[in-house]
């Protein structure tokens, strides 16, 4: 994908971050649109489907939590990056973050060059071509093509991270995936996130597709159980 078919939601209320975030973005070739709170995004966002949204956490009228939740919420939207802006030091902002279904954060404040770095490798996946390929464990069916899972008669839309977290403990059932090659293969050895958000991806998980499924292999990693 051409960096002119790549178009980026920016998202924040201070106008002269989504000035200078804009300019450098834009200087670099890609689509950039705006919207200065959460309630503005989401129209934005089913407007014009962005491949990424890079949003500020406190805003008026809707902070980007809120936001971001109602997003992961659009089905169409499901492929979207989400990463959120925050203030260096805000562990909760950013673990609130991931629980509302974020790929990733940047932390501000952030320098014009290395903020390009981190869009790029973000944005890695577009140029790349999604597996045609159904994975099919008992009564769970993970088509990586559309990006759903089938449990049972229940289809499921997950957050980008999610999906590609269970389709890769999935993709080989019973094997221990040690922690630094899940953030290595989902995240990207560019991207740099924290030891806990493997934790929150796999309770997200547990949750929506059942305890049992997976097995914490203390000290080593995660695995899926059939």
């Amino acid at each position: 994908m051409k960096k002119k078919d790549i178009t980026i939601l920016l998202v924040d209320d201070e106008p002269d971050i989504l000035e200078i975030v804009r300019y450098n973005l834009t200087s670099e070739g890609y689509t950039v649109e705006t919207a200065e709170n959460g309630i503005e995004a989401i129209a934005q966002a089913k407007k014009v489907k962005p491949q990424l949204i890079i949003m500020d956490v406190m805003m008026p009228k809707m902070d980007g939590i809120e936001a971001c939740e109602k997003i992961r919420s659009i089905p169409e939207l499901a492929e979207t990056v989400i990463t959120f802006l925050t203030a260096r030091g805000e562990d909760y902002s950013q673990m609130a973050g991931f629980e509302a279904g974020a790929d990733d954060y940047i932390t501000k404040p952030i320098k014009p060059k290395v903020l390009v770095s981190k869009v790029k490798a973000l944005l890695r996946r577009f140029k790349e071509e999604v597996e045609d390929e159904k994975i099919k464990l008992g009564n769970l069916t993970i088509n990586r093509e559309e990006y759903k899972i089938i449990l049972g008669k229940e289809e499921m839309v997950l957050p980008r991270k999610e999906f590609e977290l269970l389709a890769l403990l999935a993709s080989k059932p019973g094997k221990v995936f040690k922690r630094e090659d899940i953030l290595d293969s989902i995240w990207g050895n560019e991207v740099i996130v924290g030891g806990r958000t493997i934790d929150v991806h796999i309770r997200k998980l547990r949750e929506k597709i059942g305890d049992e499924k997976f097995k914490t292999v203390k000290g080593v990693g995660y695995k899926f159980v059939l």
